[in-house]
């Protein structure tokens, strides 16, 4: 399997969201890099912090990648400038490469049909029912859902996010993948000791 995520980066990305997923990959040996609609054309997160893509989306190819990180961004409810990215993610799900998508790009998704056959979670069912997609009944009242190769998660759930991320690439398993949930969930202090024995 490549070593290699990648993280879609586009104007409005909620920074949050995917922050503790890339940087305990990063620590556990992948490399993450970012995918813009252009290399090297910078782009703007909610808080204004700017991001140079190393990958324009064109030249991203899942047999390259462990992973597609999808954040949130206003974007997402605001028309069609981020269906490329759902386009995307539905090339690396038909590859077998997995797909992480938090907050609005799971309303990306569900427009792309890709939450229609697929357990899945967002901010709330109602959300995602605004998108006339058809897979209501596969929704699940969860802070993070995996099914398959598909993570999906709401926006005040960055580190249950993490969690699926980190246990699918196997950066943490087990009781350690349990200690660090616990430590950046629960600040629970008996989680350090255990996650770093």
């Amino acid at each position: 399997m490549p070593r290699t995520v990648h993280l879609a980066v586009y104007d409005t990305l909620a920074d949050w969201e995917t922050g503790h997923a890339t940087a305990w990959l990063a620590r556990s040996g992948f490399s993450v890099r970012t995918v813009g609609v252009i290399a090297d054309k910078p782009v703007a997160s909610i808080a204004g912090t700017r991001i140079l893509p190393d990958l324009a989306l064109d030249d991203l190819r899942p047999e390259d990648s462990a992973m597609l990180i999808l954040p949130g961004a206003d974007l997402w409810d605001a028309g069609d400038e981020l269906a490329p990215f759902a386009a995307a993610a539905r090339r690396f799900l038909d590859a077998g490469v997995p797909v992480a998508a938090i907050c609005g790009a799971t309303a990306g998704l569900a427009r792309e049909g890709l939450l229609d056959d697929r357990a899945h979670t967002s901010a709330v069912s109602f959300y995602l029912a605004a998108t006339g997609y058809q897979g209501g009944a596969h929704y699940v009242d969860a802070d993070a859902v995996t099914d398959g190769d598909l993570i999906t998660a709401g926006p005040t759930e960055p580190v249950a996010f993490a969690r699926e991320v980190l246990g699918k690439l196997g950066a943490f398993e087990g009781a350690q993948l349990d200690a660090w949930y616990r430590l950046f969930h629960d600040s629970d202090p008996a989680a350090y000791e255990e996650l770093n024995a």
